[in-house]
């Protein structure tokens, strides 16, 4: 288990922690599209690097689309790595109403530790959907999304003072507190997951610490008239 040391007075503490292999879901409309169109003309991946440094620069599209953001630079989005735009997609593009840790102005890449965990949340989320137009007849594919983590996060795991973070319905307490940790130049928060016991979760901050992102399993979801889906992984 990592070592906790002690942060600044009212925020959770930090822990250091070295983690592989945590799981993301996300919709394969958005997953499975290749990262660029320069890899298919690329010699190499010297020369790919190349072709991403001109792309960025002169994708006029690309600046103006990031600049015009208030919650996130470009400075801070990442490029010319394998599976960038999924990296970026989750800083730059967050739900308008905010998730847990990040309001609607900037994501945040949420992960879990295992992926019973991820698809716990991501089931949660769609079932409440489902719920609020009356309709449990649909089919869904996530594909999961692999990272690793090297660095101190402020973990949440056992603090009494910041259980209405862990509010099972409402964000504005754990809103509050991102808002707060992103002043201080925090790089993100560990968690305990409110969908299932025992779970773990990651909200990173930060794009740059999202690391070694490759492609899992797939994942079908279906309801048919029940609340709970059954799940079904396809592989490669």
């Amino acid at each position: 288990m990592p070592a906790a040391v002690a942060s600044e007075v009212g925020l959770p503490p930090l822990t250091a922690i070295r983690q592989f292999d945590t799981f993301r879901l996300i919709p394969s409309r958005f997953a499975d599209v290749e990262d660029s169109v320069l890899a298919s003309i690329s010699n190499g991946d010297q020369h790919l690097s190349d072709l991403f440094d001109l792309e960025n620069a002169t994708n006029g599209r690309l600046q103006a689309e990031f600049a015009g953001l208030s919650g996130i630079g470009v400075d801070e989005l990442v490029f010319g790595i394998p599976n960038f735009r999924i990296i970026n997609g989750s800083f730059a593009y967050p739900h308008p109403a905010g998730s847990r840790f990040n309001d609607g102005e900037r994501g945040a890449w949420y992960c879990s530790w295992d992926i019973k965990t991820a698809l716990a949340e991501v089931i949660f989320h769609k079932t409440v959907e489902y719920a609020e137009i009356e309709y449990f007849d649909d089919s869904v594919t996530y594909r999961a999304f692999l990272a690793d983590f090297n660095a101190p996060f402020h973990d949440l795991r056992g603090s009494i003072e910041h259980l209405a973070c862990l509010d099972p319905n409402s964000y504005i307490q754990s809103q509050s507190l991102a808002a707060g940790l992103l002043s201080t130049g925090s790089l993100g928060v560990i968690f305990a997951s409110v969908r299932r016991s025992g779970g773990i979760n990651l909200a990173c901050f930060r794009p740059a610490l999202v690391g070694n992102v490759r492609k899992g399993d797939a994942f079908r979801m279906t309801w048919t008239g029940s609340t709970t889906p059954a799940v079904e992984r396809i592989q490669g």
